[in-house]
C-alpha cells in the first residue's frame, strides 16, 4: 500500500447556506488538493460531517469526488460505525471499484472492551474487499485501541494495513511503529504531532490542516520522510498556529473558515456544530493573509 505514503486529506462536505451540499465547491476543493501536492484523499471521514449527511447526500459527496479527482489520487472511502453488522452489510453492497481502502473508526458510544473492539474488526476485515485503515480517535469514541489490540488486527489479518492514529500520544505512537509488522503503515491523524511521527518511523498523515494549506503541509511531510529534519520542522512552526486555531472551535467549522477565506466555499457547517466566532476568523484571516 504505497499509496498511504504521505499526505492524504479528510475532505470536508461544502454546504451552501441553505444547508444544501455544494457539489461545485466540492470538486473545486478536490481539485486545489490535486494542484498543491496531495498525495490521496479520504471520502466521508469525520470532517465531513459525515453523520449529518443522508444516504443520498453521502452517494452524492461520493461521486462528485469521483468525477472531480478523475483517477488522478487514490481514494480512500471512510466506512465505519458502532453497529458491526450494519457496517459489515455495506462492506458486502457497495460499490468500492474507485477507491483503494476503506478508512474505519473504532466503535464510538458503545465503549467496547479490547476484544469487542479486536472481534468488531475481524468481522470487517472478514467481509471488506479492499484494504482496512483502522482509525483511532479515543477523543471522538470515548475508548483507545490500545496498541496491544492494533498489533493483534495487523498480525491476524494481512488485509488490515495500516492505522490511522489520533490519540495524540506520541509515546502510543511510538510503541506501534515499534511493534508493527512489515508494511504495515502508522499513519498520524493529529495534525500537530505528524511530523514527530513521521521522523519515528511512521508513513504520514491523513489530515485536515493540510486540506487548508496543501502546498506547505505536504511539502512538510514530504521533507519528514527524507529526513530533512531542519527544513520539515521550518514548515511545522510556520503552520503550528493555524493548526491550533482551526480546531479551537471545533472541526470542521475552523478548516470550512479557511475555505471561506481562500474563496473555495462558504463556511456553513450543520448543527450541532456552529460556525467559528468573529474573533477566531479574524486571526484565521490574518494568519492567511500573512502566509
Amino acid at each position: 500500500m504505497q499509496s498511504l505514503i504521505g499526505t492524504g486529506v479528510a475532505l470536508v462536505t461544502p454546504f451552501k447556506k441553505d444547508f444544501s451540499v455544494d457539489s461545485d465547491a466540492l470538486e473545486g476543493i478536490v481539485k486545489f488538493q490535486i494542484d498543491n501536492g496531495i498525495d490521496y484523499l479520504v471520502v466521508l471521514g469525520t470532517t465531513a460531517e459525515n453523520a449529518t449527511l443522508s444516504q443520498d447526500e453521502k452517494e452524492l459527496v461520493i461521486q462528485t469526488v469521483i468525477d472531480a479527482n478523475k483517477g488522478r489520487l487514490p481514494l480512500v472511502l471512510g466506512v465505519g460505525g458502532n453497529n458491526t453488522n450494519k457496517v459489515v452489510e455495506e462492506l458486502k453492497t457497495r460499490d468500492f471499484s474507485n477507491f483503494v481502502a476503506i478508512l474505519s473508526v473504532s466503535p464510538y458510544y458503545n465503549k467496547p472492551t479490547q476484544e469487542g473492539i479486536y472481534q468488531h474488526f475481524k468481522a470487517i476485515a472478514e467481509a471488506s474487499p479492499l484494504p482496512i485503515i483502522l482509525y483511532n480517535v479515543p477523543g471522538r469514541t470515548a475508548s483507545n485501541m490500545l496498541p496491544s489490540t492494533v498489533l493483534r488486527l495487523a498480525n491476524d489479518f494481512k488485509n488490515i494495513v495500516a492505522i490511522k492514529e489520533a490519540a495524540g500520544d506520541i509515546v502510543q505512537a511510538m510503541k506501534l511503529i515499534q511493534g508493527k509488522p512489515e508494511g504495515f503503515h502508522v499513519i498520524s491523524g493529529d495534525d500537530m504531532v505528524t511530523l514527530p511521527i513521521v521522523l519515528a518511523g511512521g508513513s504520514g498523515v491523513i489530515s485536515v490542516i493540510g486540506e487548508g494549506f496543501p502546498k506547505q503541509f505536504s511539502d512538510m511531510v514530504r521533507l519528514g520522510l527524507n529526513k530533512n529534519v531542519a527544513e520539515a520542522y521550518k514548515l511545522h512552526y510556520l503552520l503550528v498556529d493555524a493548526i491550533d486555531m482551526i480546531f479551537e472551535q471545533g472541526n470542521p467549522a475552523g478548516i470550512k473558515e479557511v475555505h471561506k477565506i481562500l474563496g473555495l466555499s462558504e463556511n456553513t457547517v450543520r448543527l450541532p456544530l456552529v460556525n467559528v466566532d468573529q474573533d477566531l476568523s479574524g486571526r484565521l484571516s490574518e494568519f492567511v493573509k500573512n502566509l
